[in-house]
């Protein structure tokens, strides 16, 4: 499908993965469209929604993609069947730009690697940063632009622009570990010193540390699509959640060491051990059960989900409307042609 690379792909990003069907659809609809026949604006508006909605479809796989102690980044399936993703001796922090395109950090030699969607295990991804040593956790802005905080500076965090402009975000905080933006776009550090603490940071850069109580080392951050900020309380070997109005409660405890934590779109929040190679899933609820466990790859500490936690209609519901879309515009060319 060549063409549909160029009409519905982002210019220097291949397009999305279509099914069969999907290509039929988003090809009807985009030859329709082109025609030079009246169709009603409330049909175009429905056949351009359609397809996308289905690019959309093509982009949030879902998967979820962690960093092993053995130097592999693994990739599982929903249903918990793991691959192997890349192969890079040191990987840490794991984030996802809005095209797909995979970001990881790397610690021996201080590098953020750039893993392009549609990678094929073995292709060298590119470098898109380097001389960030001990990179602990990476996070993007609505904007596309990557925050980056490092082990070897813990006090700062650092702004990349997708072209790779750096700049400093935020100074004087306390050994940064992970990183989260809530839906008003600000940045929220998990910070692990002597005062272990929580700070929210505004895009202008104001820093307010949270009154989060019981924290022990804590590690990555996640929120759910309701809003609430959910920590991986590393050494306190519980997950605290925390309301948007302030109010703290344990979401989960007896866990162990938790590092990793990442939501999926159904609001499933996956734990990783920072000391063994298991994960873990928790339902909205709170219900535990075991995702993965295995031996032999050092803990499986960050993680991340392609797609990240907001709801994204399953492809069935995709095509359905792509299907609608292109059947209305059919029946416009038969019934209402001038």
């Amino acid at each position: 499908m060549a063409g549909s690379a160029e009409r519905f792909g982002r210019k220097g990003h291949s397009a999305p993965a279509f099914s069969k069907k999907q290509t039929l659809i988003v090809e009807t609809i985009y030859h329709v469209m082109k025609s030079k026949m009246y169709i009603p604006y409330s049909l175009r508006g429905a056949a351009w929604a359609g397809a996308v909605l289905l690019t959309a479809c093509g982009a949030q796989a879902q998967n979820l993609f962690v960093s092993g102690g053995d130097g592999d980044i693994y990739e599982y399936t929903p249903g918990g069947v793991q691959s192997t993703f890349a192969t890079l001796s040191g990987a840490c922090a794991l984030a996802f730009d809005s095209a797909g395109d995979l970001f990881v950090g790397n610690n021996p030699n201080g590098n953020i690697y750039e893993y392009k969607a549609g990678y094929v295990t073995g292709q060298t991804p590119l470098t898109f940063a380097t001389g960030l040593p001990g990179v602990t956790g990476l996070a993007f802005n609505s904007a596309g632009d990557l925050f980056v905080a490092i082990g070897s500076d813990g006090s700062n965090i650092y702004e990349y622009t997708p072209g790779g402009v750096q700049s400093i975000f935020a100074t004087g905080l306390p050994n940064v570990e992970g990183l989260a933006f809530n839906s008003a776009g600000n940045l929220f550090a998990a910070g692990s010193s002597s005062t272990d603490t929580i700070t929210e940071i505004t895009p202008g850069g104001v820093k307010t540390p949270l009154g989060i109580t019981g924290l022990n080392e804590p590690g990555m951050l996640a929120f759910n699509s309701a809003g609430d900020l959910f920590i991986a309380n590393n050494y306190g070997g519980n997950i605290i959640e925390y309301t948007p109005g302030g109010v703290q409660s344990t979401f989960a405890s007896g866990t162990g060491t938790p590092y990793g934590i990442a939501f999926n779109k159904s609001g499933v929040l996956f734990e990783g051990d920072a000391n063994a190679s298991t994960i873990n899933e928790f339902t909205p609820s709170g219900a535990e059960s075991s995702f993965f466990s295995t031996s032999g790859e050092g803990g499986l500490g960050w993680m991340t989900v392609q797609g990240g936690p907001l709801p994204v209609p399953e492809p069935s519901a995709l095509e359905s409307f792509g299907a609608a879309s292109a059947a209305l515009l059919m029946l416009r060319r038969k019934y209402f042609s001038r």
